[in-house]
């Protein structure tokens, strides 16, 4: 169970999806006694999630473990530069840029993934964003690009609910990199067709995280809560 020294874990969600995502990972933390809040990602604008997700985390009593799936791991990395109550973050197939980089330039370096060729821009401007069209997934490249180990049933229901990403999020620059004064841990994907693998090995060593290597989708915490809520549990025990 959880007291006063054990963090809360705030969990992230990732472009193309929502916090409910993480019901299966819910579950399983709360199963054990953990205090979990999965606050929504707006998905406007690195800046201004970053400071969405940064008023969560500095409002909550006691230390806090940042954990973030895909673009929501950039997000992560902005809000937490200052926050003194974040003691780790935890990226999940997640972006981990440094200052001066975008979820686009990050992954410049290495092979493109499946989303290159399947991602869409709208015909109008992102609303509530700085400018410039939202980006969603083609509807027939949805479940091989996002989700490829999940069941047809739950995969045409996430396509059918994915939400948009402004494209100005993904070209933003980072000018903050919390990851270089916390502890941190990465679980990489093998068969990840949303962000390189190679990209994700990248950008682990560089932060110099402790790594897991999963056999699963973009979305393999959703596969496999158990084994995310336990690598999470693990980073929990080594702070």
């Amino acid at each position: 169970m959880t007291d006063s020294t054990t963090p809360t874990i705030v969990l992230v969600h990732g472009a193309f999806a929502d916090a409910s995502g993480f019901a299966g990972v819910i579950a399983e933390l709360t199963g054990t006694g953990h205090q979990v809040v999965a606050p929504p990602n707006p998905l406007r604008g690195l800046a201004g999630d970053a400071a969405a997700v940064r008023a969560v985390a500095a409002a909550i009593e006691g230390p806090v473990v940042l954990v973030g799936h895909s673009y929501g791991g950039a997000v992560i990395t902005q809000a937490s530069d200052g926050l003194d109550n974040v003691v780790g973050l935890v990226y999940l197939a997640a972006f981990s840029p440094d200052m001066g980089e975008s979820c686009a330039s990050v992954q410049a370096p290495f092979p493109p993934s499946m989303l290159a060729d399947t991602v869409r821009p709208t015909s109008y401007d992102a609303p509530g964003a700085v400018g410039g069209p939202d980006l969603y997934i083609d509807r027939a490249g949805f479940h091989q690009t996002f989700c490829a180990d999940l069941p047809d049933d739950l995969a045409r229901l996430m396509n059918l609910t994915h939400r948009p990403l402004a494209a100005a999020a993904f070209t933003e620059e980072a000018t903050a990199a919390g990851w270089r004064a916390r502890p941190c841990w990465y679980q990489i994907a093998r068969q990840d067709n949303a962000i390189a693998p190679q990209a994700q090995r990248f950008m682990a060593e560089r932060m110099g995280a402790t790594t897991e290597e999963i056999d699963g989708s973009h979305t393999a915490f959703i596969a496999q809560p158990a084994r995310a809520a336990q690598f999470i549990r693990d980073a929990l025990e080594k702070l």
